[in-house]
């Protein structure tokens, strides 16, 4: 039977997904990235950065001036005064106020202008630490990245090591079966296969939870799949180490951004020191006020005296505006004037400067600038620590990197020289002239070899990341 012309079709098809569905290998660039884009402390940074910018935005507010509107409305009821005929009445009289009124500040001691300055200083302060912390996790990515690289080509090693002892322990059985060697040497090879078994084992985990703390570090949920490639190049590709101590603390003193906080922080100090002398000074402001009123009675009930007649009253009918009729009584009020009326006739405007001239206000204003002051010095004192720690940390670099690569040299030579021994110790041993212990032995110390070069080696790689990160060089190029 012939098949259908499309089974070709869904195999391709079917072979590309599984091409797709490859585990992802992360690059050293994609590490960082990525962790630069979802880690909760950058976040965090950025928020104290949004904080920054906001207080900016205060400080612009104070140039502006200050408009305030109010309005009341109330009831007295009872016996109180009419405020439009100045009698006494009992009765339930409405009340509305409103106003409205402007202050801006025409002199502060500078504190304004100093608060903006101070507030501009925080924004670069801010922007500075989040850089700061981006610098310290693409550090931490890269050691963390490189330590899986390490396990990785260790766990390499063990398997090789154990590959070999398989095929050494299917050998010692042919030579004890031909009676060369005894067959307590094949008891050696076992138990010599069985740690390598246990090196594999114990390596298998390392790798496990150095990927587990990389995935960590990048904030990433599905880390079971999750992979590096395999970069293994240890070369100083800038020439790093060609370059002095001096060279490296001066082009670091430029960039570095732990410098620029330090900095920055001093003259935020500086601008709190201007802002509390700002206090010593006498300010002036200028203001304008308007207000109105209207008032207006519900309803009226009771007598008052008669001023004409001292023996006769008045009366009002309640819920009325109407007198009661006598001839003893006389008209003494009649209808409200309309609401917006009563507002346009009651109407009123202030304006003016006021000065206020500090004399005495218990030592606060002295205490401010006093406090700056030890701000101040605080600040002073933290940049120096700060160039001097950089200093060290840049010699301590410097030195670090060279022992570092002369130790991967040296284990380099030595792994030549006990793989030399170890093929030497083999032959030896295929010919009945060692037994199995001093062969593994010399295997041992051949595996101690190997793992040193790949310590010593990540060990150069990573103080090489650092001592270009102080010259200027990023971890990764965007």
């Amino acid at each position: 039977m012939r098949k259908p012309s499309w089974i070709p079709i869904i195999l391709l098809f079917s072979g590309s997904l599984l091409s797709h569905a490859q585990v992802k290998k992360w690059t050293l660039q994609e590490c960082v990235n990525y962790a630069l884009e979802h880690n909760i402390s950058i976040k965090q940074t950025e928020l104290d950065s949004e904080t920054a910018l906001i207080d900016k935005r205060g400080a612009l507010g104070r140039f502006l001036p200050s408009l305030n509107a109010n309005a009341s409305h109330s009831w007295n009821i009872g016996l109180n005064q009419d405020i439009t005929t100045g009698l006494l009445q009992n009765q339930t009289t409405q009340f509305t106020s409103a106003g409205a009124s402007v202050g801006v500040d025409i002199y502060r001691g500078l504190q304004n202008q100093n608060t903006l300055r101070r507030a501009n200083l925080s924004v670069v302060a801010a922007k500075y630490q989040i850089l700061k912390i981006q610098e310290d996790i693409a550090l931490n990515v890269a050691n963390a990245f490189l330590q899986v690289l390490f396990n990785k080509e260790n766990l390499k090693v063990q398997n090789e090591q154990l590959g070999i002892d398989q095929k050494q322990l299917a050998r010692s059985q042919e030579l004890v079966n031909a009676g060369t060697i005894p067959k307590g040497d094949l008891f050696d090879v076992k138990a010599t296969l069985a740690s390598d078994n246990q090196r594999v084992i114990n390596a298998e985990n390392s790798l496990l939870i150095s990927k587990l703390s990389l995935a960590q570090l990048l904030q990433l949920e599905d880390f079971d799949s999750f992979d590096v490639v395999d970069d293994t190049a240890a070369k100083d590709e800038n020439n790093i180490l060609l370059e002095t101590p001096t060279s490296i603390y001066a082009k670091a003193k430029e960039g570095r951004t732990e410098l620029k906080i330090a900095e920055t922080n001093l003259e935020i100090a500086e601008k709190n020191v201007a802002i509390a002398k700002g206090g010593y000074q006498p300010t002036l402001q200028g203001f304008y006020s308007f207000n109105s009123r209207v008032s207006y009675s519900d309803r009226v009930v009771g007598l008052t005296p008669n001023t004409a007649n001292p023996t006769s009253v008045v009366g009002f009918v309640q819920g009325t505006n109407q007198n009661v009729l006598s001839p003893n009584f006389t008209r003494v009020l009649g209808n409200p004037a309309p609401f917006f009326d009563q507002f346009n006739t009651n109407k009123g405007q202030s304006f003016g400067v006021q000065l206020s001239v500090p004399i005495f206000n218990g030592f606060a204003a002295r205490n401010n600038v006093e406090r700056s002051k030890v701000t101040l010095e605080k600040s002073k004192i933290a940049l120096e620590q700060q160039s001097l720690t950089l200093q060290r940390n840049v010699y301590t670099a410097f030195v670090d990197a060279k022992g570092a690569l002369k130790s991967y040299e040296s284990a380099l030579t030595a792994l030549d020289s006990r793989e030399q021994s170890y093929n030497y110790a083999k032959e030896r041993y295929n010919v009945g002239l060692m037994n199995a212990f001093d062969l593994s032995q010399s295997q041992t110390l051949l595996a101690t070899a190997q793992s040193e070069v790949l310590r010593t080696k990540y060990d150069y790689i990573f103080k090489i990341k650092i001592l270009e990160f102080y010259f200027g060089i990023p971890i990764i190029k965007n």
